[in-house]
């Protein structure tokens, strides 16, 4: 069925398509390697539209990988605050010295290169070097998977081995000789646009015709759903200990959730507490970890949030009265104020509880 003619109606059709329906995003100026690379990891588990004025911060703080790499990582992650899967913003940094060091501070414009920095793996490389240098080279992302599944009528899981294996042998044949830049554009923005997870829009689609799945009016049952995450329920505490107009904030270490940014001490709690009460055992677990003592009040307030496989409860404790000294923790530990925490990269419930400190 996917023969040389089908193949040159749908890259024809898409196109066309693409030309008179794109949207006007930021990175589609100025293409270069660097500004593609930064919104591809930008728009990694993220909505374009959120991602929209992060990349514009970003970019004119940081408008050359030079400038990435001399900043300090803590700066990069106070831009990136609230983007969330921070990982992404660490290994970018890395990956930014190292074209420095390695590279004479130029984004690398081979594919093995580009695929060896931090945090790049197959279809970010081929994306940056498509999009960026119009290089032959397939992508197969979020939306990319639904549409080539539904053009195949793939009637299994798209997410195992075989099938991944046999949707990047589809993307790649799909390839025109030019414009493959704009053809791998117009495939993930019709997937996120058209050819969506549920009640796709395959009236206005222009390459409904070429898609079996429509066809058959299978598009509730492809691409066939991965099986549902099992999400956990935790409790957790924040403590917000105070001293002279100073609060106790710590930097969360390598392997830790938000690691290299900021929070308050933060403990996981048991929901029922047996022989010791919340209060009971947060003060343990603050004079164990800090030295410090505090007469515990609380929960002030709580928040609800969603990381990875996990439901969390957060409380937030107000710790005050404060004896002893602070010792030396694993991780950096520090008093500062508000205004000082304002400057500091947080998570997102970090920051909420910092701003809700204010109206307290």
């Amino acid at each position: 069925m996917y023969d040389t003619k089908w193949k040159s109606n749908f890259r024809r059709k898409l196109l066309r398509w693409f030309d008179d329906h794109q949207r006007d995003l930021p990175w589609r100026e100025h293409k270069t390697p660097y500004r593609i690379w930064i919104s591809e990891i930008m728009l990694q588990q993220t909505q374009v539209a959120t991602v929209i004025d992060y990349f514009n911060r970003f970019t004119k703080r940081f408008p050359t990988v030079s400038t990435l790499a001399q900043a300090k990582q803590e700066e990069v992650l106070k831009l990136w605050e609230g983007l969330g899967y921070y990982r992404r913003a660490r290994q970018m940094h890395a990956a930014a010295q190292i074209i420095v060091d390695q590279h004479n501070g130029k984004f690398p414009t081979d594919f093995e290169s580009v695929l060896a920095l931090p945090g790049i793996g197959r279809y970010t490389a081929g994306a940056i070097l498509s999009i960026a240098l119009d290089q032959q080279l397939p992508i197969l992302e979020g939306n990319t998977i639904r549409l080539f599944a539904r053009l195949m009528t793939m009637q299994s899981d798209p997410r195992t081995t075989n099938n991944q294996k046999a949707l990047w042998e589809f993307s790649e044949s799909l390839l025109p000789r030019k414009r493959c830049g704009d053809f791998n554009q117009a495939l993930m923005e019709l997937g996120s646009q058209i050819c969506n997870p549920k009640r796709p829009k395959c009236l206005v689609c222009p390459v409904n015709n070429l898609c079996m799945t429509s066809v058959k009016g299978l598009q509730e049952q492809i691409p066939v759903a991965s099986p549902k995450v099992k999400y956990e329920d935790l409790l957790e505490a924040a403590i917000v200990v105070n001293k002279q107009e100073r609060i106790l904030i710590r930097q969360c270490g390598p392997g830790e959730r938000w690691e290299s940014l900021w929070d308050f001490p933060r403990y996981t709690l048991t929901q029922e507490p047996e022989a010791e009460t919340h209060a009971q055992l947060l003060l343990k677990q603050l004079k164990k970890e800090t030295g410090l003592s505090a007469e515990l009040s609380g929960p002030l307030f709580q928040m609800k949030h969603a990381v990875t496989r996990y439901r969390i409860t957060l409380q937030c404790w107000k710790g005050a009265g404060v004896t002893g000294r602070l010792k030396k923790t694993q991780t950096p530990t520090r008093w500062a104020t508000l205004g000082e925490i304002e400057e500091m990269p947080m998570s997102v419930t970090g920051r909420k509880i910092a701003r809700k400190l204010k109206s307290l």
